[in-house]
C-alpha cells in the first residue's frame, strides 16, 4: 500500500455519497488503501455540535506510520483541515470547501501541505470568491467548475483530478516543502 486516503462526507451525506464512493474507488485503484469515516451519528447532533466531535473522529483514524491524505467535502473538508493542524497528513484534497461556519468559534485552518481544492463557481453555501482568495493565499491548486455546492455535475472530472492528486503525492511525496515557499 502507498498510504492512507480518508474520506469524509458532507453533512446531509453519509460514506455512500457519489463523490466519496468515487474517490474511494480511485483511491483504491491507484494503491492507497481507503476508509470512509461514517460521521451520521455525529450529524445528528445539530451543525454546530458535531464539528469537535468530527475532528476527534477523524483525527483517530489517522497513523502516523503511513502516509495519510484527507479527502473532504463540504463540512468534510471543513474537519480535514482541522485535523491536518494536530496531525500528520502528506495532503487534502478539500472540495466545497467552507471557510467558516455560521455560529462556530474558529475559521477553517489546514496544515501546510499539498493540497488540492475543487470547487463550484455557482456554489449557494460556500461562496467562491473566499475559496478562490484562500486557494492564492495558500497557492492550492485550484479546479473551479460550473456547478454547484454538491459539485454532481463534475464527478468523473472531480475523480480524474484526484488520480492526479495521489500521483503528484507519489512522485513528490515532500511536497509540503513546496508549501513554504515564500513570494
Amino acid at each position: 500500500m502507498k498510504g492512507h486516503v480518508i474520506l469524509s462526507h458532507g453533512s446531509d451525506s453519509g460514506p455512500g455519497g457519489t463523490k466519496v464512493a468515487a474517490l474511494a474507488v480511485v483511491a483504491k485503484a491507484c494503491g492507497w488503501r481507503a476508509s470512509c469515516a461514517d460521521y451520521r451519528d455525529l450529524d445528528a447532533r445539530g451543525m454546530l455540535a458535531c464539528i469537535d466531535p468530527r475532528v476527534a473522529r477523524l483525527r483517530q483514524m489517522i497513523r502516523a506510520d503511513e502516509p495519510t491524505v484527507l479527502v473532504g467535502s463540504s463540512m468534510g473538508a471543513f474537519v480535514s483541515g482541522l485535523a491536518s493542524l494536530d496531525s500528520p497528513v502528506a495532503g487534502l484534497f478539500l472540495m466545497a470547501l467552507p471557510l467558516a461556519i455560521p455560529g462556530y468559534a474558529r475559521a477553517f485552518g489546514a496544515t501546510r501541505v499539498a493540497t488540492a481544492i475543487v470547487h463550484g463557481w455557482d456554489d449557494e453555501i460556500c461562496p467562491a470568491s473566499e475559496v478562490v482568495a484562500y486557494a492564492q493565499q495558500r497557492r492550492a491548486s485550484l479546479l473551479m467548475l460550473s456547478d454547484a455546492h454538491r459539485l454532481a455535475g463534475h464527478v468523473e472530472l472531480i475523480a480524474e483530478h484526484f488520480r492526479l492528486f495521489l500521483a503528484a503525492i507519489e512522485a513528490e511525496p515532500d511536497l509540503a516543502a513546496l508549501a513554504e515557499v515564500e513570494e
